[in-house]
Parts: C-alpha cells; structure tokens; sequence
C-alpha cells in the first residue's frame, strides 16, 4: 500500500517529499501556521488551541470539585457553581471532546492513512479552524460581561434559559459557531475518503480509523445542524419573546428537549467513534495480530452512527411521552449497544494468544476497553424504564457519561 500511497499522494520520499514544518512558506512566523492550508499543520494548531481550552474546562472542574468537598458553601455560592459547571461542560464537550480525535488526529493522519495529499477542501479547513476558535471565544467572552456567564446548564433547558439574568447568548452563539466548525470537518472527511483514496484502496482495504471518521464525519454533517438552528431559536425567543418554546405562547418547551437530544445524543458518538478506531489501530499492533472480524468493525461503526441518532429520547422519559414511544426508544437504547459490543469483542478476541507488548499506548487502549466498558453496562441499564426514571439527572448518570467520555475518549486521545 505504501507504493500505491506515495505515488498518489506525492507525499513519497525520493526528493519528492516535503516537510510541512520546512515547507515553501507564504507567510512568515505565526502566520505561517494560522494562514496554512496544510492538513497536519492546521491538526497541530487545533492541538494547541484544543489544549487551551482544555486547560480552562479542566480548572473549572477543579473548582466544582472543590466547592462540594463538603456540605454548605465552600469557596462559591450556588449561583457561581452553576455558571461554572455550565461553562464546564460547553468546554468540555464542545471545545475539546468533539474536536479531540476527528480535528486533531483525523486531520494530520487520515490524508496518509488513504494516500491522499491533502483533505478534499483545505481552505474549508482552515476556516473549520478558525470557526473554532472564534466560537471558543465568543463563548468565554461571557465570562467578562456584567451579569456573567451562564447559569443554566450546557442543556440550555427551556424554560430558564430564556429567563435568567446571566449572559446565554455568547454561550449559544458560541455553540452555533462551533457547529459550522464540525459540519465544515464532517464534510471534508467524507469528501476526502470518497475521492481521494489511493489507487487500489477500496473501502475493505482502508484503515479503521478511516472507518470510524467516515461514520462521524455524517453524524457530524446531519445531526449538528439541528442543534445549531435549535440554539438560534432559543436566542432568538430570549430576544423577541416570540413564544416558539413558551406555553403560555403556544409554544412546547419539549420540543426543545427533542430538538436539543437529537443532536445531542448522536454527539456522544462523535466523540467515542474515533477514540474506537484508535483503539482498532493500537490493539492489533501492539498484539502483533491481525484485527479479528475487520468486516465486523467497519459495519459496526456505521450500525453505531445510524443507531445513535434513533434514541435520543432515553434522556426524556421522565418529561411526559406516551407509552408506545418510551417502549420503542427503551428497545432501541438496548439494540444501539450491540455494535459496540461487537467492537469490544473483536478487540478482545485480538488480544487473545497475540504477542502482547505492553507498551504505554497498549495500556491506554486497555484501559479504554476496561473503562468503556463499564461507561457501556451503566449506560445499557438506562434503556430500562423502571431504573431509568429513578436514576434520571442523579450522579449515576454522571459517573456513566464521564467513564465513556474520558475513561473511554480520554484514554483514546
């Protein structure tokens, strides 16, 4: 493959190769980088930036953890504590889990995992780049405005976000921002896996990792729009009162919860999908095997993206639906775990009489298995009605959420 890859690309040795650190350069310094179109300088400065941010979400974790070191107050009032567990979780999940894998790691290596020069679009994904940034930092301006940020959760439940005194709108336009920045990557990855594949690639020869960002990359482009326009139209009530989510205006406040969880939940497999295909990189290298059932993992990748985005309402069932729609969502919470149970499987089966060298990223895919795993069984006992509408908005659900997003993403990152 690595024939075919670098006569495609013209990313070969033989002269022909060159360095993206020594390449010709249009501009000088700093904006050598911010101005480049070259994939693997433009992952590296999402690394960086991803990383600030990063920073940021993970010291106000710090100081939530503190405040509940003990009972009463501790170093905030409770106002203060929801305005940083609410920037907490935009951060974290908006400017560093989503973009985590499929910025970073799918920009700089998946054109040289198909032989490709570079992504489909480069300037589209530059601007994917600078959309992150900018949607970053629209979203902590709020953090220097009277009032400061917000106070109502990364949900942005209706009805208080359209009612609290603290400043929503950088938050929600941040966070639609940052969707144009996933659907721009989205789309550049499905592009670029379909036209830019070396000669004699098919789909069966391509990496898993590969895999894994094709099936983001449509979750990406189909989901995040919903939840962009969703967060427009929460601004726009907040503004003009217009009553689109306002009973007492003829509005459904549910209807924001529907229109929020459908993106939302499909989101959590924007962010584990390619910590998945890492992790089917990793395992058969360090086993000194070949990935047991490659077939298996591939379609379970794309099972995982369409059954992902059908059970967004497993977060709803305490809100009020009928009957026959909480028994279909609860089946469907059930039938969503078996192409991740595949993937586990195979992982394992791997593993089994490999020549297992127990390098540092060998144990970070271990634990990825052992902690996803447990993040899997917690979040596969929230398809049960009778347990799910006692465990709703409890620490259980907080414990399931953060031992598959950074037991499971963490590790893979």
């Amino acid at each position: 493959m690595s024939a075919t890859t670098l006569s495609h690309g013209g990313n070969g040795s033989n002269g022909n190769h060159l360095d993206y650190l020594h390449s010709p350069k249009k501009y000088k310094g700093i904006f050598n980088w911010i101005f480049s179109t070259d994939h693997k300088k433009i992952g590296i400065l999402y690394l960086i930036s991803m990383l600030t941010f990063f920073s940021v979400g993970v010291t106000f974790g710090f100081l939530m953890r503190l405040e509940l070191i003990a009972p009463g107050k501790t170093i905030m009032d409770p106002q203060t504590y929801n305005q940083i567990f609410t920037l907490h979780g935009v951060i974290m999940i908006f400017l560093f889990i989503i973009p985590g894998l499929p910025a970073v790691f799918g920009n700089f290596f998946l054109p040289i995992m198909i032989g490709a020069k570079d992504v489909a679009f480069p300037r589209l994904n530059l601007l994917s780049w600078w959309l992150f940034v900018i949607g970053g930092f629209v979203a902590l301006i709020s953090l220097f405005l009277p009032g400061g940020p917000a106070d109502t959760g990364w949900t942005f439940y209706i009805p208080y976000s359209v009612r609290t005194s603290t400043n929503v709108i950088p938050a929600l336009m941040g966070a639609f921002i940052l969707g144009f920045s996933s659907i721009l990557t989205g789309l550049n990855f499905i592009t670029t896996i379909h036209r830019l594949r070396a000669p004699g690639m098919s789909w069966f020869k391509m990496p898993l990792f590969a895999w894994a960002l094709y099936a983001t990359g449509w979750v990406q482009i189909l989901a995040t729009p919903i939840v962009g326009i969703t967060l427009l139209l929460v601004a726009i009530e907040r503004l003009f009162g217009v009553g689109i989510f306002d009973p007492a205006l003829g509005g459904d406040p549910i209807l924001y919860q529907h229109l929020f969880w459908i993106y939302s939940h499909p989101a959590v497999y924007i962010m584990i999908l390619p910590a998945m295909g890492v992790i089917s990189e990793i395992i058969p290298v360090f086993s000194r095997r070949t990935i047991f059932g490659y077939k298996f993992i591939a379609f379970s990748s794309m099972a995982i993206a369409l059954f992902g985005s059908l059970v967004w309402a497993h977060h709803m069932f305490t809100v009020g639906m009928s009957g026959t729609a909480m028994w279909l969502f609860s089946l469907l919470t059930f039938l969503v775990a078996i192409p991740s149970a595949i993937k586990v499987f195979n992982w394992v089966a791997t593993l089994y009489k490999g020549s297992i060298e127990l390098e540092p990223p060998m144990l970070f895919a271990l634990a990825f298995i052992f902690n996803f795993t447990i993040g899997g069984f917690t979040g596969l006992m929230q398809g049960a009605l009778a347990l799910n509408i006692h465990i709703h908005d409890t620490y259980f659900i907080v414990g399931h959420f953060h031992y598959v997003m950074f037991g499971g993403t963490g590790f893979g990152i």
